[in-house]
C-alpha cells in the first residue's frame, strides 16, 4: 500500500491527540474523585472497573474489528461512544450513578489503545515506516499534554477536566475522518470464536500473556495511585502533570532505537522482556524509598525505559505470535493481559494496601511481583534459546489452521 503524506501526518496527529486525550482522563480523574470525596478504597475499586470492563470489552472491539476489516469504522464509533459517555461521568452525582456510568464509558475507551495499534500496523504494512515512527507520537500526545493540563486543571478545577477531555477527543477524531479506508491487497481468513481459541494453544503466546499480567499488576497500581501519592507527599496537580511528562517525553527515544536496533527474533524480543522487568522491580524499589513529590516524579523516568519497551515488545511479539487475519483480536488480547485482569488485582488490592499499609508497602510489593516476572521470562528465554527456535513473519502471517509451533 501506497499512501501520500498528508494521510501520514493525519495518522501521527491522530496518535499525538488520541493519547493527550486519554492522559486527561488517566492522571487526573483520581484527584477529581479524592475532590468529591472518595477515599483510597472506593478510588482503587472504581479505577478497577476499568480493566475489569476490558476484560469483554477489548475481545468484543478486536472480533469486530477483524471481523468488520475496517478497524478505522470502528474506532469512530468508539470515539463516539466515549465522547457521549464522558458527559454521564462528571454529571452523576451518586456513587451509584458514577459507577454505573462509568461501566459504559470504559465499554467504549479501554479497547481504543490496542485498537489504535491495529490501526497503525494497518496503515504500514508493505511500506518502509516503521510502528516506532508512529507510536512515538502518541508520547508526544501523552507528555505534552499532560504537562499542559496540569495549570489548566488546576485553574478550572478537577470538574471541568470533562470539557478538555472532549475537545481533545473531538480534535482526534478530525484527523481519523481524514485518514483514507484500507484496501486490502488479499482476502483474509473468516474470523470465528472457534479460531480466536486457537490462539491459546500456543503455549509460548499463553506464558507471554499470563507473565505480562504479573508485572502489569505493580504498574496498574502505580497508575492509580501515584497522582495521589505525590498529594499525599505535599505535591500539587503540576507536579502530577510533571510525573507523567517525565514518564513518557523519553519513550520516543525508546521507540526509534527499537525501530532501529531490536531483531524480529523470538528469543531477543523475550531477553529484552527479561530485562525490563527487572527494571520495573528497581523502579518500584526506589518509589518505595521516594520521600519527596520531586522524587516520585523524577523517578517516573524509568517508565519510559520499562513500559515503553515493554509495550514496543509486545506489540511486535503479538504481531508475531498471532496470524494476520487475527491481528485486532491479538492486540486486544495482549492489551487485556497488561491493563485488564491486572487492572482489576492492581485497582482493588492497591487501594487496600494503600489505604491500610502506605504507599510504601504498596510498591514492596510490587518489586517482587516484578522480580517473579523477571525469572519467568528468563527461563522462557533460556527454553527458546536451547530449543532454537525462531518465528518468522512469514510464520505470523499463515492461516491459523496451518500454524503448528513447539509444544502444540
Amino acid at each position: 500500500m501506497n499512501y501520500d503524506q498528508p494521510s501520514l501526518k493525519s495518522l501521527k496527529l491522530f496518535n499525538f491527540f488520541i493519547y493527550g486525550t486519554m492522559v486527561i482522563f488517566t492522571g487526573f480523574f483520581q484527584l477529581y474523585l479524592q475532590d468529591i470525596g472518595m477515599d483510597k478504597v472506593e478510588i482503587g475499586s472504581l479505577m478497577a472497573i476499568a480493566p475489569f470492563v476490558s476484560v469483554f470489552a477489548n475481545p468484543f472491539w478486536g472480533y469486530w474489528g477483524d471481523r468488520a476489516e475496517n478497524i478505522k469504522r470502528v474506532l469512530i464509533f468508539m470515539m463516539t461512544g466515549t465522547l457521549l459517555l464522558v458527559q454521564f461521568v462528571f454529571q452523576a452525582n451518586t456513587y451509584a450513578m458514577i459507577y454505573m456510568s462509568m461501566i459504559f464509558f470504559y465499554f467504549f475507551q479501554t479497547p481504543m489503545f490496542s485498537q489504535t495499534n491495529s490501526l497503525i500496523l494497518g496503515y504500514i504494512e508493505g511500506t518502509r515506516h516503521k510502528f516506532g515512527s508512529f507510536r512515538m507520537w502518541g508520547s508526544l500526545g501523552w507528555a505534552l499534554t499532560a504537562v499542559a493540563a496540569g495549570p489548566v486543571i488546576d485553574r478550572l478545577g478537577s470538574g471541568r477536566i470533562s470539557i478538555v477531555f472532549s475537545i481533545m477527543l473531538v480534535i482526534a477524531a478530525v484527523f481519523m475522518l481524514s485518514l483514507p479506508n484500507i484496501q486490502k491487497a488479499t482476502a483474509s481468513a473468516t474470523v470465528s470464536v472457534r479460531g480466536l481459541s486457537k490462539l491459546f494453544l500456543n503455549p509460548y503466546f499463553v506464558w507471554f500473556i499470563l507473565l505480562g499480567i504479573v508485572v502489569s499488576i505493580p504498574n496498574t497500581m502505580n497508575n492509580t495511585f501515584m497522582s495521589l501519592y505525590i498529594l499525599d507527599l505535599g505535591g500539587t496537580k503540576q507536579t502530577v502533570g510533571l510525573a507523567i511528562f517525565l514518564a513518557s517525553i523519553f519513550e520516543v527515544a525508546v521507540f526509534l532505537l527499537c525501530d532501529r536496533y531490536l531483531k524480529r527474533k523470538i528469543n531477543v524480543m523475550i531477553a529484552c522482556l527479561t530485562v525490563v522487568s527487572l527494571l520495573f522491580s528497581l523502579r518500584w524499589l526506589l518509589m518505595a524509598e521516594a520521600s519527596t513529590p520531586l522524587e516520585v516524579a523524577f523517578i517516573q523516568i524509568l517508565h519510559c525505559i520499562t513500559f515503553g519497551g515493554y509495550f514496543y515488545v509486545g506489540t511486535q511479539l503479538t504481531m508475531l505470535f498471532v496470524p494476520r487475519s487475527y491481528r485486532a483480536s491479538g492486540q486486544a488480547i495482549y492489551t487485556l493481559s497488561w491493563s485488564g485482569i491486572s487492572g482489576v488485582i492492581g485497582g482493588i488490592a492497591g487501594g487496600w494496601l494503600f489505604q491500610n499499609f502506605g504507599a510504601q508497602t504498596m510498591y514492596q510489593i510490587g518489586m517482587m511481583l516484578a522480580l517473579v516476572g523477571a525469572i519467568g521470562f528468563g527461563w522462557m528465554w533460556y527454553i527458546l534459546r536451547k530449543q532454537e527456535y525462531h518465528l518468522t513473519s512469514n510464520e505470523a502471517d499463515e492461516d491459523i489452521e496451518e500454524e503448528t509451533l513447539p509444544g502444540e
